[in-house]
């Protein structure tokens, strides 16, 4: 039986990945309703071969809805989420204030969908950080087998994770590169055209910026308390697709080999590592792809137990739009989801 579905922030980048997304791998819905705030109301967004009006949010009723998938930010999810999810839908939120939350499971479907057999007691769901969750999907099948101690990552942020005017600003400051216009910044604390800004989200007290946090806590929260990760996150002028420089230290030995066969039959994981040149795939590969790609695996010399990886994702899906997806399948499969009354 198929269920009603809405799609709340579908004007954004996220929210427009999430239609594609719900459209490519045929979710069964009945019925798809895109929703934003007022000032997008009546604008078309594309759904498979046809197109959907915007309706605006403060006035739809989510009483027959039987799920929602929010990006929307989040001061809207820390608003709306809780009287959606008291309206009896199921709320998949790509936002980050309810990720830490202990009654909110933080799910990549790949790596721990069975916490969602432990119940959804605010009947709300977290997507994890875009450069968290294919940091995870890599990491996950490595820990089963030799249990991972401590992870090193810095991060090549594509300006698409920040939304659709950073990408604006990009090509507003590339195009004035070659014209010699003068470079407006607006969005970002330096140029981006042609630099990289070792700079994402705030600064904390302790020096890590809040993208660096949450990818602390988060690959804690869904992979395992006990892993120590620190991590320096990038923005770079790339318009779609994270890239992640990992280095691994793990409690039992495990060779490049081994971690490479590992990896060929993990889910979500495509190994493309051929020492030579182009034998490893980059953001312009995995645009518009589902999967998490691992390249450049290898010993790293400087730890008794350790390997150095290269890891890339279409932030917009494996990151966002596509990970949400698919937890609401996994919530189907598992007839966890149950149809609004």
């Amino acid at each position: 039986m198929p269920f009603k579905v809405a799609v709340v922030g579908a004007t954004g980048n996220v929210g427009r990945e999430m239609l594609n997304v719900l459209s490519e791998r045929e979710f069964p819905a009945s019925e798809i309703v895109p929703l934003a705030s007022s000032r997008s109301v009546g604008t078309s967004v594309s759904f498979g071969d046809t197109t959907l009006k915007v309706r605006p949010l403060e006035h739809f009723d989510f009483r027959d809805t039987d799920i929602c998938l929010m990006s929307a930010g989040s001061a809207v999810s820390k608003e709306w989420a809780p009287k959606i999810a008291d309206d009896g839908a199921l709320v998949i939120d790509n936002a980050s204030y309810w990720r830490m939350d202990r009654e909110v499971p933080l799910v990549v479907p790949e790596v721990n969908a069975h916490v969602l057999e432990h119940g959804i007691k605010k009947g709300i769901i977290a997507n994890p950080n875009c450069s968290t969750a294919q940091l995870v999907v890599a990491l996950k099948p490595l820990h089963d087998a030799a249990t991972i101690k401590r992870v090193v990552v810095s991060t090549y942020q594509s300006v698409s994770g920040a939304g659709k005017a950073p990408m604006d600003e990009l090509f507003r400051q590339t195009r004035a590169v070659f014209v010699a216009d003068p470079i407006e910044t607006k969005l970002f604390t330096k140029q981006i055209a042609f630099n990289v800004i070792p700079h994402i989200q705030d600064f904390k007290d302790s020096g890590f910026t809040n993208e660096e946090f949450k990818m602390m806590v988060e690959t804690q929260k869904i992979l395992d308390p006990d892993i120590q990760l620190v991590a320096t996150c990038v923005r770079v002028p790339v318009f779609i697709g994270h890239a992640e420089s990992v280095n691994v230290e793990f409690e039992r030995p495990i060779t490049a080999e081994k971690a490479r066969n590992i990896l060929r039959e993990a889910p979500g994981v495509l190994v493309v590592d051929k020492r030579e040149d182009g034998g490893y795939v980059t953001p312009v590969e995995c645009a518009g792809e589902d999967a998490t790609y691992v390249s450049r695996i290898r010993k790293d010399p400087t730890v008794e137990h350790g390997l150095a990886m290269w890891v890339v994702s279409d932030n917009l899906r494996k990151g966002a739009a596509l990970n949400a997806v698919q937890i609401a399948e996994c919530l189907v499969n598992r007839k966890i989801l149950k149809h609004a009354a």
